[in-house]
């Protein structure tokens, strides 16, 4: 993973993008010296948000289990809508 500075990204992006896209870098942009964003290729991007599904299947799954285990009625969206006045 590259860390680069704000300012020298500014003059440098055409080849931090082909190095991103091409190259499979990563790349951390630094404003004084700490990361504040990262530019990654689509494919990492499609696989984070892959992962995050699967976590927030997970959680869900949970959250069912313990609803289950506590005798908790889910909520339908509707009614949640409705008691929420929209």
């Amino acid at each position: 993973m590259n860390n680069v500075s704000i300012v020298e990204a500014r003059s440098r992006m055409a080849d931090i993008i082909n190095g991103v896209a091409y190259g499979g870098e990563r790349v951390v942009l630094e404003r004084h010296g700490k990361g504040v964003v990262a530019i990654v290729s689509v494919e990492d991007l499609e696989l984070l948000e892959a992962i995050e599904d699967q976590e927030d299947v997970k959680a869900a799954r949970r959250a069912l289990s313990e609803m289950k285990r506590k005798g908790v009625k889910p909520v339908s969206w509707d009614k949640v809508k409705a008691m929420a006045g929209r």
